[in-house]
């Protein structure tokens, strides 16, 4: 009899459809059954041995919360039967109501429920207990989960042990993870926990992945890459990265329609065995990044989401060194302005920030000058030790990406159809933060701001903290122009300043999208397991 091994995971939703993803024990039909008699099931597909399921729900009614059920040849597998929690929905949106999105990153899986959490209560744990409290009280519509949904590189003390009973953790890559299966292992670990297993199964989200997903630093640079390269085991750990995120996250950021042409997934479902397949799609992401593309564009209602690949996309040789290929640039380009006046808000998901403290922002455009030569070879090799102790590796690092994406933006905010609001969401950093732009010239109609927010569950050091407040700081903004000068560093087309934070924790923001108007709250995790809100204010008004 086949068993629910992981999920399941309810990942989109519009106002008639769903998909629900799940992993089985063994191959077969998964169904997942509503209580207003909507309903979906398909074959599961293998890859490395692992049964995967994606399941397409239909029929559903727009406006409704309707409770469903997962089933595998027919058994019964969700919910258990002896569970804590409410039963697990499929909300549907009503045509043209609101929109509530709450997001962030960095998501250290949490210790079991009677063991010491080193880094505090964790926010989406946090968030799932107020919810199962009170079923009919606020809840997210969807949740960005915006990078570092697994640490590949940062195993926990039980995966170690786990680790250890396999391989010899003397040999490298030592305690992190080498291939497809220990990287299912930091899914199992993560998704598994009952407060977050339960919360993924009844909250749509959508994912793009960080560095942490594969390795820190992951394409800090292309003299990185070469390194990485040169290593054994860099190329099973980086396919088996690729390959579990195309399962895991990929797959359910699409989609019916986007699943339905997608060739490689047709692909995988039609043959026995699915994971020469895979391997060979993610050989091809690995030789040349701009045949695959990560970066996803979602419509709720009249809210865009262009969730953007700022990893995999890079062009890395110095001389034409981007955050984006060409390819890639193009398309978010097209996403962004397709149908303009179709949206009252933009938003422009992307892990790594586009704006930051003003000494770490003339830092990282400093240290990429440095690199590509303008102070000679001496300070280039400089720049490169540098860039990569530091993690100077965000759109700062990629100027010419900066300025293209301040330019695209504001070409966004402006004029006729001009969204009432360009949010640029992101993680990474440890911290939150929101930060407002001001162009030179010929600035947007619309209200800008960077929203960061991070870690759902991790740390920063103390003296990090205290770097990033003083980044933003006068006398570091005068230490950040010295660098510039040194750098012979072209202005970038905006300035900005800081409109809150920083703010240190474990925290999720959420944002409340009604008509033209956008309200933003950051709630942070106490230790007396509630979310108390550390920031709420309106962004546009009605």
């Amino acid at each position: 009899m086949a068993e629910l091994r992981l999920g399941p995971l309810l990942r989109y939703a519009d106002g008639a459809s769903a998909t629900v993803w799940v992993e089985a024990s063994r191959p077969c039909t998964a169904e997942v059954r509503c209580a207003d008699g909507a309903r979906g099931e398909i074959r599961t597909f293998q890859v490395a041995g692992h049964h995967y399921a994606l399941v397409p729900v239909t029929g559903l009614t727009p406006g409704t919360a309707t409770p469903y059920e997962v089933l595998l040849d027919g058994t019964h597998v969700w919910p258990p039967p002896d569970s804590p929690f409410p039963p697990s929905v499929i909300r549907t949106p009503p045509e043209g109501d609101g929109l509530r999105v709450s997001f962030g990153s960095c998501r250290w899986a949490a210790p079991a429920a009677d063991a010491h959490d080193p880094v505090g209560p964790d926010a989406l744990d946090t968030l799932a207990v107020r919810m199962a409290a009170d079923p009919d009280g606020e809840r997210p519509d969807v949740l960005l989960l915006v990078g570092d949904q697994v640490y590949a590189d940062e195993t926990s003390e039980e995966t170690r042990r786990w680790l250890a009973a396999r391989r010899d953790l003397n040999d490298p890559p030592g305690s992190e993870v080498a291939d497809y299966e220990e990287y299912t292992r930091l899914y199992y670990e993560s998704w598994l926990d009952p407060e977050i297993r339960w919360l993924l199964s009844t909250v749509p989200t959508c994912m793009i992945f960080d560095d942490h997903d594969v390795i820190d630093d992951w394409n800090t640079s292309a003299a990185w890459l070469e390194d990485m390269r040169a290593t054994p085991w860099w190329r099973e750990r980086l396919l088996s990265g690729l390959m579990s995120y195309w399962v895991h996250q990929h797959l359910g950021n699409l989609t019916p329609a986007e699943l339905a042409a997608d060739p490689l997934y047709t692909a995988v479902r039609e043959v026995p065995d699915g994971t020469d397949l895979l391997r060979a799609f993610a050989s091809r992401a690995d030789a040349d990044s701009s045949s695959v593309r990560w970066s996803y564009r979602r419509d709720f209602g009249r809210v865009r989401l262009v969730m953007v690949d700022s990893r995999a996309a890079r062009v890395l040789q110095e001389d034409s060194r981007a955050m984006l290929d060409p390819g890639e640039a193009r398309w978010v380009r097209e996403q962004v302005l397709d149908e303009r006046g179709s949206y009252d808000h933009l938003l422009v998901g992307t892990s790594l920030p586009w704006l930051l403290p003003h000494l770490v922002h003339d830092a990282e455009a400093w240290d990429a000058a440095l690199c590509r030569g303008e102070r000679g070879a001496r300070w280039a090799r400089f720049g490169e030790k540098l860039r990569r102790a530091a993690d100077l590796e965000h759109w700062a690092a990629f100027p010419a990406s900066f300025a293209a994406l301040a330019d695209l933006v504001a070409e966004a905010g402006s004029g006729p159809g001009a969204p009432a609001s360009v949010l640029v969401l992101s993680g990474d950093v440890h911290h939150a933060y929101v930060a407002e732009p001001t162009w030179r010239a010929d600035g947007p109609d619309a209200r800008v701001l960077q929203l960061t927010c991070s870690p759902v569950h991790n740390s920063v050091p103390g003296y990090m903290r205290w770097g990033f407040r003083f980044g933003w700081s006068a006398p570091a903004r005068a230490l950040g122009r010295r660098l510039a000068r040194h750098g012979r560093c072209a202005r970038p087309p905006v300035t900005w300043r800081k409109k809150g934070g920083p703010w240190f924790g474990n925290q999720l923001m959420t944002l409340t999208l009604t008509g033209r108007s956008a309200r933003l709250r950051l709630e942070q995790a106490r230790g007396d397991g509630e979310l108390a809100t550390v920031r709420d204010t309106t962004l546009t008004p009605a």
